[in-house]
């Protein structure tokens, strides 16, 4: 039997998926240990596990380096990969907003060219040009984004909001909502048709798992 090969988004996401394995009876020993090996292995289940950035996930699981992985909606938004999207986990639960200063409130519509600052060009591009159909100019940062507004870098901007405090203390506030976001569970396409009985037992003993808590 070959191994099944997971990838796993490096920071909070993966404690949480790991609670998720270990109940449905994977041995995560390895993961939770502070090895600096890059592959983990639960040896009796045949199943590796590895640690990518959040970003590199979906492109491990296409090309099929990885057969299931767990990242960010986001992420997956973002990087539009070919793979399928089996479960949504349920954590890590925030939302894809526009935001900028109060006074725009109920205003978006009324100014042509808008900058956008982001770290997220792709989504942003996706949601203005082709639902509200607008012309716009995308900066990408990778910092806090929340500053671009205030020093007058863009009008808007396209980012995660979780409490909406970062927002509330910078003087911000949402003005239209794009995603809801949260972890997800993707599968390799080929992976998909070859293994399929153990993979559908990997995501159905997860789905139940989500289901009682």
């Amino acid at each position: 039997m070959r191994y099944l090969t997971i990838a796993l988004s490096k920071g909070r996401l993966t404690e949480l998926s790991v609670e998720l394995f270990e109940a449905i009876g994977l041995d995560c020993t390895e993961l939770k240990g502070s090895s600096r090996k890059l592959i983990l292995t639960d040896e009796k289940n045949k199943i590796k596990f590895f640690l990518a950035k959040p970003s590199d996930v979906p492109t491990y699981v296409e090309y099929g380096a990885a057969d299931l992985g767990i990242v960010g909606k986001d992420t997956l938004l973002e990087e539009g990969r070919h793979l399928y999207e089996v479960l949504n986990l349920g954590f890590a639960a925030c939302r894809m907003v526009v935001a900028g200063p109060a006074e725009l409130q109920g205003k978006l519509d009324q100014f042509n060219n808008k900058r956008v600052a982001t770290k997220y060009p792709r989504i942003a591009r996706e949601y203005f040009e082709h639902k509200r159909r607008e012309s716009i100019e995308v900066i990408k940062l990778n910092g806090s984004v929340e500053l671009a507004p205030l020093v007058g870098l863009s009008e808007v901007i396209v980012d995660l909001v979780e409490s909406g405090r970062t927002l509330k203390e910078n003087g911000l506030v949402v003005l239209d909502h794009i995603a809801d976001i949260s972890a997800r569970m993707v599968v390799n396409r080929v992976s998909m048709k070859m293994e399929s009985e153990r993979i559908n037992n990997i995501v159905d003993g997860i789905r139940k798992e989500i289901e009682k808590r």
